[in-house]
C-alpha cells in the first residue's frame, strides 16, 4: 500500500489539535489502561501504524507480550482486572458504536469502576485513538 497523504504536515493546525486532546487524555487516564484502550480500539479499527506503536511503547512500559495477545479476546479471559475490563467494554462499544449506541450495562460499569469523570476522560482517550485510527488507515500511513 502506498501513502496517500501526510495529513500532519497538510493540515498541521488539526494535526496540533488531536495532539492537544491526545495531551489531555494522557494526563487523566492511567497509563497502563490508556495503552491497554489505545491497542484494543486500534486491533478493532485496523490500524497497523498504531498498534505498532502502542504495543512497542507497552512493551517498553513493562506490559506483558500475554496480556497484549490476549486483548484480542479479552472479554473471556482474566488477565484484566475489573476496572480494565470495564474500560475495554467502553472502548468496544464506542469503537463499534452500533444502531443502538453505548449499551446502558456497557456505560453503568464504566461509571461503576471510574466515576463520572474518569468515564469522561476514557470517553475523550477512545475518541481521541480513534481520530487517529482513522486518520492513519484513511492516508495509508504505514507501521
Amino acid at each position: 500500500m502506498t501513502k496517500r497523504i501526510s495529513w500532519a504536515e497538510l493540515v498541521p493546525d488539526g494535526y496540533q489539535a488531536v495532539l492537544g486532546l491526545e495531551k489531555y487524555t494522557s494526563s487523566k487516564v492511567e497509563p497502563t489502561v490508556l495503552k491497554l484502550v489505545k491497542i484494543r480500539a486500534s486491533m478493532t479499527n485496523g490500524c497497523a501504524f498504531c498498534i505498532d506503536m502502542h504495543t512497542e511503547q507497552a512493551l517498553k512500559r513493562g506490559e506483558t507480550t500475554r496480556r497484549l495477545m490476549g486483548l484480542a479476546a479479552w472479554y473471556e479471559s482474566t488477565l484484566y482486572d475489573e476496572r480494565e475490563r470495564a474500560a475495554l467494554a467502553l472502548t468496544d462499544a464506542v469503537t463499534t458504536l452500533g444502531e443502538h449506541g453505548v449499551p446502558d450495562d456497557v456505560w453503568d460499569d464504566a461509571v461503576k469502576h471510574w466515576g463520572e469523570e474518569g468515564t469522561a476522560d476514557l470517553l475523550l482517550a477512545i475518541a481521541t485513538i480513534n481520530v487517529w485510527n482513522r486518520m492513519m488507515v484513511a492516508c495509508r500511513i504505514p507501521a
